[in-house]
């Protein structure tokens, strides 16, 4: 299988310091965020109730779910209350002033067929 290309998802200065947007990106949902010095991408929808993390506040390192306060570390995806839960990081970089993620597609969902005898 061939490597997982970046793909393009925006200028350098179309995120605010501080704040996080929301990209789809291989057919996922990718919040990204500038933290002032650098760009992070995690998975947008939060595993307690699917709302956006890109909307949420980002501070040290930390983004907090707008609808339930629930923080995730944009270092490794981990739920800051309990480590185990985790949401998808995914790997960033900057080529001339264009934002570039790594996302890997989703896995294909195989829908058994129904025999009827």
């Amino acid at each position: 299988m061939a490597e997982t290309p970046f793909t393009a998802v925006a200028k350098t200065g179309d995120i605010p310091a501080g704040e996080g947007r929301t990209f789809e990106v291989a057919g996922r949902l990718v919040a990204v965020f500038f933290d002032g010095s650098g760009y992070s991408a995690i998975d947008d929808l939060c595993p307690h109730m699917g709302a956006s993390l890109a909307s949420g506040p980002l501070c040290d390192g930390v983004v907090t779910c707008p609808w339930h306060a629930w923080r995730f570390r944009l270092a490794d995806g981990a739920w800051c209350d309990n480590p185990k839960l985790k949401v998808a990081v995914f790997e960033t970089r900057v080529v001339d002033d264009t934002i570039e993620v790594r996302v890997a597609p989703p896995p294909a969902v195989e829908i058994p067929s129904r025999h009827d005898d």
